[in-house]
């Protein structure tokens, strides 16, 4: 479905036929100046700036009054599906990306409701309140054949940008709704669900254009993945760019002689980053599918899987890519958030995949600065300046041969970003401890076939862990060496929030929030809740008051299913909680 109408005359037509029925409140729009330099108390990206730093510079929260900390509201999302969500705030009203494609707006101060958005119910651009049939809906209604890939379901982000705010769906569509009053103005499909596309992450907008990767790229078809950029104002598709190198073009020789049906991966599971300075828009890919190279026969580098890749957000047009693990074979992904730093005068990106090596490239030519491996993983070597990887004797699977490696598929690092503060300037990393011994199946070669793998898995505790499979672990930037780390029987399950006041905010999955002392590690406050904290956590103010929201839910793949079970097995969790809880000081 593309509904494309002039934006004004809808937004007008809607405003009128449904007053009433939504609260209408004031509202800024949000230009492209606001996004780079938004004030300290707003948050108005999935990691507060297009920079990524997980940073909110608010202090009336520190490590002086933290333990104070007390709930003052919390709501609940929809149990319908996972829920990771990444909270926006702007004017006083929180944006929370809910499953299944729910978006709702409340009073970021009182938690009350404004308005939602619910796929498949209007009100509808003439105003009428009915749900759609799925006749109705057409291509956008989910196909009973589509394939529930992992993470399917789950809404991570969305995005605001002039008078709405953007989502990407579990249809494989990019929609745009007001963000006044919660309706829909346009929906543009970009690709088959029933192939088994569909989305994660949302938009990031750069220079004017939504920025959006795709995911369920697992099986095999005659298409691939791709990031796509998108008007925002009508939801024209002004470009595409293919994460798969077909036969015949730049990078297409790394695949072998595959045919691009059995070219699988490349999928975006994160959003993206962006430096406006540059004009470039940073995105990931993950690894190439099926996960051993045996399996998907061809020993190549598979471009443009597993790389970070700058584009022209205008354009579409590749500046660099940096590919960091060539011909990937365990599920290694380094896809993951991008974390725009400037070190020592120069333009640093961050990022750190599932084997814990952070790298460090310069921004504008996407050339290697450095590479530091903390030491936990057993797979590979890593050259700390060139970058270039080498796999150590025995451990490129062959199929239906057990190895043994850590992490386990599950990654010591995965989706729960982590956070940069200006002030220690330390990077703040979730990690889950664990290994795996791991025995990769074949698959079959045709249309429909390929998947993962699969693979058998044994996963046990790793060996410098003591039983704990959770650990925040905080690098110095530049130096790469340790600042501390903080261990704990339960995984951390959010991404991590630093703010100026010192801090740092992480939860896990026996269901704690807590605060740690950003410089020492020192544990300074902790509540617990209804189930495992997951999600983007943030921090806000409204009327001179600042707000800590975390959030809670079930589902969130293996490190939230598989490891707690298999290793930390006395601890439990509800099967329902998906919500957001928000925190303040108490009044004076």
């Amino acid at each position: 479905m593309h509904v494309r109408k002039p934006y004004f005359t809808i937004l007008l037509t809607l405003v009128l036929s449904n007053l009433g029925k939504a609260q209408v409140f004031q509202y800024e729009s949000v230009t492209d100046e606001l996004l780079q330099n938004p004030p300290n108390e707003e948050w108005l990206s999935w990691r507060g700036t297009p920079r990524s730093w997980g940073y909110s510079p608010l202090n009336q929260i520190n490590t002086e009054n933290v333990d104070e900390l007390q709930l003052v509201w919390s709501w609940a999302l929809d149990d319908t599906g996972s829920a990771q969500a990444a909270p926006l705030v702007h004017g006083g009203v929180m944006f929370i990306p809910a499953p299944r494609g729910v978006i709702q707006a409340l009073d970021a101060s009182t938690g009350d409701l404004i308005w939602e958005y619910r796929p498949g119910i209007t009100p509808s651009i003439d105003g009428s309140d009915r749900e759609i049939t799925s006749e109705e809906l057409g291509d956008a209604a989910l196909p009973a054949e589509a394939y529930a890939g992992v993470g399917r379901g789950v809404q991570k982000n969305i995005a605001i940008y002039g008078d709405m705010v953007y989502a990407a769906t579990e249809n494989a569509s990019v929609r745009a709704v007001d963000a006044r009053t919660g309706l829909l103005v346009w929906e543009s499909q970009t690709a088959d669900p029933s192939l088994g596309y569909f989305y994660t992450a949302g938009p990031i907008v750069a220079n004017g254009v939504l920025v959006t990767g795709i995911t369920g790229c697992e099986r095999y078809k005659d298409d691939v993945c791709f990031y796509t950029g998108h008007d925002p104002l009508s939801g024209e598709e002004l470009w595409r760019f293919s994460t798969v190198a077909a036969p015949g073009t730049p990078g297409g020789e790394t695949w072998g002689d595959l045919p691009l049906r059995f070219r699988a991966g490349g999928d975006s599971w994160q959003s993206g980053s962006y430096d406006p300075v540059l004009n470039l828009v940073y995105m990931g890919t993950s690894q190439a599918k099926p996960w051993a190279r045996a399996v998907r026969g061809t020993d190549g580098d598979a471009l443009y899987t597993n790389s970070t890749i700058a584009l022209n957000p205008n354009s579409g047009e590749m500046a660099w890519y940096y590919q960091h693990l060539p011909g990937e074979t365990h599920d290694m992904d380094e896809t993951f958030e991008s974390v725009l730093v400037d070190v020592e005068g120069q333009d640093s990106i961050f990022k750190m995949g599932k084997l814990a090596i952070l790298w460090q490239l310069d921004r504008q030519s996407g050339n290697i600065i450095k590479a530091t491996d903390v030491g936990y993983q057993n797979i590979l070597d890593v050259n700390p300046v060139s970058g270039v990887v080498s796999y150590r004797d025995g451990m490129i699977p062959r199929i239906g041969q057990q190895i043994d490696m850590c992490p386990s598929t599950s990654g010591f690092k995965s989706w729960r970003a982590m956070a940069y503060s200006p002030q220690t300037e330390a990077m703040y990393i979730p990690i889950t401890l664990n290994c795996e011994l791991a025995t990769f199946g074949p698959t079959e070669q045709i249309l429909g076939g390929g998947g993962t793998g699969p693979v058998r898995r044994i996963n046990y505790p790793h060996h410098d862990a003591n039983e704990n499979l959770g650990e925040l672990l905080v690098m110095n930037i530049p130096e790469g060496d340790i600042k501390w780390r903080y261990r704990q029987r339960a995984p951390i399950n959010t991404a991590a929030l630093t703010t100026g006041g010192g801090l740092v905010f992480v939860g896990d999955w026996n269901r704690y929030y807590y605060a740690l002392d950003a410089e020492t590690g020192e544990k300074l406050w902790q509540t617990r809740i209804t189930t495992s904290a997951q999600g983007f956590p943030m921090s806000y103010e409204v009327d001179g008051i600042q707000y800590i929201a975390m959030p809670a839910g079930v589902g969130g793949a293996s490190w939230s299913s598989m490891l707690p079970r298999d290793l930390a097995p006395e601890l439990n969790r509800p099967l329902s909680g998906n919500s957001i809880h928000v925190f303040a000081l108490p009044k004076n």
